[in-house]
């Protein structure tokens, strides 16, 4: 068959990183957008609250955008949907747990849109624009996951979505394996994977091994035992309310997000508790240890959660007592490594037992190792192949396992966030790249400000502040008086007094005898002196600001 036009592959997030995961598809006058997501700040970041994918080539086409397809509800997939749904306007797709896990982040944002929110059914295909979609199950570590089969003019798309290869998942629900064949025998032109665990052989273990080693921990616990993981996890906390009814121990729900995710999921029937076992905060002390079990965020040692507020001693109801047992029931997220590290040892020296790390089998991710991407390679069979979600190197080695199952090297694309995937029935070429770039959020403040935001954090940060104030008079334009110089972050005074000192001589130097009108002017020529005479003394940079006063 034969197309007027080129299908598109666009990725804007997710690719060369773990993290804000977002592909959008385009043919003719249509795109949808696959997955909002967001991710967190590395440490130089200073002060910014989270990144979210570049919207500029959406934004440029918002009349062409027809929907968000959203795979399931982890923050790497739903955590920009309240920074984009006020500019993009458009319906969010969307399973029932996912839409449940919308509805409560649009909350905690505080956002006042009302997103149009439609549910989808793995396996019944609805219309976006030119294109029919189709959900089909897949487990990860969180209910209602799913891949995407997208029916294009010019041929089969197949996004595995987050995934991993499990026969005894949680909730039942494996990947569906059939589909996934039968969609091989069709023909797929084009399969999208999951690449972020493409770096370990075999297959990842099943949840069941968690099950298993959580049961032993609450049994055998002498005290309290805290757990905590990501507050979307759904699937662990079912885990650890069965576990609590066996042990005959009570369930705590602590941390607002846990709480509200909780509340959404049994109303929707995807958590279950047996009378009794869920119970409020506020009758915590009604129990002995024995018959306690919280849960609670923390588990990438945010400084807001309630473990953190707990390790240093913060929360308002809860302190660690000797004898608890402390599970880190999640992997770290790629930065937060110190954060977790400082909350663990805080853990430790109140004298609680943590349990955290791979070797304690408290936590398995949620996607799939080397045999299961292999496996998925060779049900599709694929025409094209490009690999999605994970750092450069796991694209690369992905890559490289599609080519040793036999894939032509023409075939498969390594691509980075903006390429242009270009497609036909019968090839394939990248053919060109958006320009792109991260998009801070730092409180209400989003976009290009962020950036000089962000980089005069780090000026701050690394040589401090100098403020230089000026007295002007009015009718002549002389310098009045000497300069004052005040500065933070940049000498210790008592002992560098005398740079200070010599700084106040030259601004009076450079500006006396002079008929100062212009500020702009002021400004540039203070700034030109004393950065020169800064950097000779100390070598450093401090940010000059320069106050001008009419007297």
């Amino acid at each position: 068959m034969t197309t007027r036009h080129k299908l598109r592959i666009i990725p804007l997030g997710g690719l060369g990183e773990i993290g804000k995961n977002m592909m959008a598809i385009e043919y003719a006058d249509d795109i949808i957008v696959i997955d909002a997501g967001m991710m967190f700040p590395e440490d130089d970041m200073l002060g910014v609250d989270l990144l979210i994918p570049d919207l500029t080539y959406l934004l440029e086409h918002k009349d062409k955008v027809r929907g968000i397809v959203i795979t399931h509800g982890h923050e790497d997939h739903i955590g920009a949907l309240p920074y984009i749904l006020p500019q993009i306007d458009v319906p969010i797709y969307a399973t029932k747990l996912t839409q449940g896990l919308i509805s409560v982040k649009l909350k905690e944002q505080r956002s006042l849109i009302k997103a149009k929110l439609k549910q989808i059914q793995p396996g019944v295909r609805f219309q976006v624009g030119n294109f029919k979609v189709e959900a089909f199950p897949v487990c990860h570590s969180i209910p209602d996951a799913v891949g995407l089969i997208i029916y294009t003019p010019v041929g089969i798309i197949v996004n595995s979505g987050d995934f991993k290869i499990d026969y005894t998942p949680v909730d039942g629900r494996p990947t569906d394996l059939s589909k996934l064949a039968q969609l091989g025998n069709e023909g797929v032109l084009l399969l999208m994977a999951d690449s972020t665990y493409s770096e370990l052989p075999g297959y990842t273990p099943s949840e069941k091994v968690v099950e298993d080693k959580l049961d032993h921990i609450i049994g055998s616990a002498p005290g309290r035992v805290i757990i905590a993981t990501f507050s979307s996890l759904v699937s662990r906390i079912q885990m650890v309310i069965n576990s609590a009814a066996r042990h005959k121990r009570r369930v705590f729900i602590v941390g607002r997000s846990m709480r509200d995710t909780v509340k959404m999921a049994m109303e929707q029937g995807y958590l279950t508790a047996p009378p009794n076992v869920l119970c409020n905060v506020e009758d915590l002390k009604k129990y002995s240890h024995k018959e306690t079990i919280l849960v609670t965020t923390g588990s990438q040692g945010e400084p807001t959660s309630a473990l953190v507020r707990i390790a240093n001693r913060d929360h308002s109801e809860i302190r660690i007592l000797h004898g608890d047992t402390v599970v880190i029931s999640a992997t770290p997220i790629p930065g937060n490594e110190a954060l977790i590290n400082r909350t663990i040892d805080n853990l430790f020296r109140q004298g609680a037992n943590v349990i955290y790390g791979e070797r304690s089998q408290v936590h398995v991710h949620g996607h799939g190792s080397q045999e299961e991407l292999k496996m998925l390679i060779t049900l599709v069979k694929p025409k094209f192949f490009a690999p999605i979600h994970g750092e450069y190197r796991h694209l690369v080695i992905h890559a490289n396992l599609a080519r040793g199952l036999g894939m032509p090297e023409n075939h498969v694309f390594v691509l980075e966030n903006g390429n242009i995937l270009e497609l036909d029935a019968e090839k394939g070429k990248i053919n060109g790249r958006l320009p792109y770039g991260n998009v801070y959020v730092d409180g209400l403040v989003m976009g290009s400000m962020a950036n000089v935001i962000l980089r005069d954090r780090k000026l701050l940060s690394r040589d401090g502040i100098v403020v230089v104030i000026v007295a002007i008079d009015k009718k002549e334009g002389k310098l009045v008086g000497r300069p004052d110089i005040v500065s933070r972050g940049f000498v210790d005074f008592e002992h560098d007094g005398s740079i200070i000192e010599q700084g106040r001589e030259l601004v009076a130097s450079t500006l006396g005898g002079g008929h100062h009108t212009d500020y702009t002017s002021i400004q540039s020529r203070v700034k030109e002196t004393l950065s020169k005479f800064f950097y000779e003394q100390t070598k450093r940079r401090p940010m000059i600001i320069t106050t001008a006063i009419e007297v």
